[in-house]
């Protein structure tokens, strides 16, 4: 049986960093090669202005591409960061941030990532990101 969205809501929930599931994120999506999460743009993610700070796009983006990883796999399973290089290209302002996160190249250790993070409701991205992670 694939690796749902519930089961990747669940496993959120369940045991990934408390910070982390502070962000709010939604699982909208999983496939064996793709992942969607939703963020809602509050308060305590804003910056001056508004606007969501960096380091929760980052951790967006992160916590996306480990989704896609175990939507690779078909279960959760344990991956480390080895790379996160992201890239912010205009402020995030909006309601929501959405990030879709693909893999690009499953090896047998490392797993190669890139993901995109766009405001909503305007659809502008925001920020991209890549990532490399040891699965071994």
């Amino acid at each position: 049986m694939p690796f749902s969205p519930d089961d990747a809501q669940a496993w959120l929930a369940a045991d990934f960093a408390p910070w982390v599931q502070a962000l709010n994120l939604t699982v909208t999506a999983v496939t064996v090669n793709s992942a969607q999460l939703t963020m809602p743009i509050t308060p305590a993610l804003a910056r001056v202005g508004g606007i969501v700070c960096g380091q929760s796009l980052a951790a967006m983006a992160d916590t996306t591409m480990v989704i896609a990883c175990a939507g690779h796999f078909g279960e959760p399973r344990p991956v480390g960061t080895v790379t996160l290089d992201t890239q912010f290209l205009r402020p995030g302002a909006g309601s929501h941030i959405r990030c879709d996160a693909e893999i690009i190249r499953a090896g047998k250790s490392l797993i190669f990532a890139r993901a995109t993070l766009v405001a909503l409701p305007d659809d502008k991205p925001v920020a991209m990101a890549t990532a490399t992670f040891f699965a071994g």
